[in-house]
């Protein structure tokens, strides 16, 4: 690998791995979506919840003045005790049982699936790049690229399964949330998409090789044919 593009390389890595702590940070945390049921009259108790591909926790608030963005319980920053369950495709726990309609089961499964594989494809490109740095193995970084960019797609669809099970939560008649907005996890996920994108496809355009600058010249330079 020539100097220049091992520093190139190295850039486009700091990138990705920016990228990486983002998906891994949606991955494991719990706060995709905020939900929150009607709050009927103030000096009571509230039950708000977030989610992620994992769990689901409520929180009891208690509700001293309206919200001042709408009339649900929160925000969830407020004080409250609170409890967290994983989703009953997880456990058998009797809190999950309550959960199973309200968390859209068969897409909450898709969306952690998806999930894992974006995470492999992550660990198949960190693998490339790192192997990549050994003498005449640059070679590696296109499929290095083409991982990381699986990995981007993988985990916006797996964004996009999220905001589908959101949206049935709420309209469903079975639940009992109103209003919704995405957190910072969701954040996460969505910057980890934009930056493994742009990582995957800078990687495969330094690996690409290197076009003349003058085509004509080259053909010109070239020995005429011979006629026997």
């Amino acid at each position: 690998m020539f100097k220049e593009q091992a520093t190139k390389v190295k850039i486009t890595s700091v990138v990705i791995v920016v990228g990486m702590s983002g998906m891994l940070a949606a991955v494991v945390t719990d706060h995709w979506a905020v939900l929150s049921p009607r709050v009927e009259k103030l000096n009571t108790t509230c039950e708000a919840a977030h989610f992620g591909l994992w769990r689901l926790c409520k929180k009891s608030i208690f509700m001293v003045e309206e919200d001042p963005q709408g009339k649900g319980c929160g925000p969830i920053s407020l004080p409250g005790a609170e409890n967290c369950s994983y989703f009953k495709h997880f456990t058998s726990e009797e809190e999950a049982e309550v959960f199973e309609v309200k968390t859209q089961k068969e897409y909450n499964i898709s969306a952690g699936a998806i999930a894992i594989f974006s995470l492999f494809f992550m660990f198949l490109g960190t693998l490339c790049v790192i192997f990549s740095f050994g003498k005449g193995r640059d070679y590696l970084l296109r499929p290095a690229g083409m991982f990381f960019a699986f990995a981007g797609l993988c985990i916006i669809i797996s964004v996009e399964v999220m905001r589908q099970s959101v949206k049935r939560m709420i309209v469903s008649d079975e639940t009992i949330w109103i209003e919704y907005y995405y957190s910072w996890s969701f954040s996460c996920a969505c910057a980890a998409f934009t930056l493994l994108i742009l990582g995957g496809a800078a990687l495969l355009l330094i690996s690409m090789p290197h076009m003349p600058r003058n085509p004509w010249e080259t053909c010109m330079d070239a020995e005429p044919d011979t006629l026997d």
